[in-house]
């Protein structure tokens, strides 16, 4: 098995001569205030036979790209809709829309439930989204090999239980930008990171055993955020700092062969 970054959160996986993408976007407009389509992403090396959304936020979730990366009828695997009303969902509600403009085969799965697609087996596994939406963090299995992708989630106690069922991991990909979020929807602000910042992340690389442990949900080419949406300055080299021997930047656009 080997693993492609396709920037932000976006990774395309291979195996047995298929491939799924995990968070694939082209379209970062909604985050990027000054964003230029495509700059800073890459597009499949080939169409995929799945997708695993972590969760419907539009920086995750791109129905227009994930339609013209799949095959035709291929599942997108994707966490429960969000709890609540309109306002509840402000966040999620433009991706809903999207996923059935663009007739995508998406289907919705718990945390714990596995699916077996082509020579991919992936599990669903917990996780803690910092706006209060439904999120699910991916495991994926194929050539004896193990990829974790953690979304943009928090620090959370599921970390250990992830890790007894399935460590070690060859690669752990995780949310490094630490961002602090003000939305007009969820008021009074919290101070503290909605998305695991440098050393959380390399904290989580540990407990689950990474033997690569890779950074990623952070855009050194696009420093032009939404109001009310702040990272930490330099997550790759803070990350490195943290994790030590395991930390592992991978290039957008990059491979990382799994076998080697």
């Amino acid at each position: 098995m080997r693993v492609r970054r396709l920037g932000w959160a976006g990774l395309e996986i291979e195996a047995g001569g298929e491939r799924l993408v995990i968070d694939y976007v082209r379209d970062l407009s909604p985050l990027f205030t000054g964003w230029k389509h495509g700059e800073g992403l890459e597009v499949p090396s080939g169409k995929a036979t799945a997708a695993l959304l972590t969760h419907l936020h539009r920086d995750h979730t791109d129905a227009s790209a994930l339609a013209d990366a799949l095959t035709p009828g291929a599942p997108v695997l994707r966490p429960a809709p969000g709890h609540g009303d309109d306002v509840d969902n402000v966040t999620t509600l433009p991706a809903e829309r999207e996923l059935v403009l663009h007739r995508l085969a998406a289907e919705v799965v718990d945390a714990w439930s596995t699916r077996e697609v082509g020579p991919f087996r992936v599990t669903a596994v917990p996780s803690v989204d910092g706006l209060g939406d439904p999120q699910l963090n991916w495991v994926v299995r194929a050539d004896g090999q193990r990829v974790f992708h953690g979304g943009d989630t928090m620090f959370h106690g599921y970390w250990w239980l992830i890790a007894r069922r399935f460590s070690p991991f060859d690669a752990v990909f995780l949310p490094a930008n630490g961002a602090v979020v003000d939305a007009p929807h969820l008021q009074p602000p919290s101070p503290l990171p909605a998305a695991m910042d440098p050393r959380q992340a390399a904290a989580a690389a540990e407990i689950l055993d990474a033997r690569y442990a890779v950074p990623m949900h952070y855009e050194a080419e696009q420093p032009d955020k939404i109001a009310g949406y702040v990272e930490v300055s330099d997550p790759e080299n803070e990350f490195r700092t943290h994790a030590g021997r395991r930390a592992y930047v991978l290039a957008v656009g990059e491979w990382l062969d799994l076998a080697t």
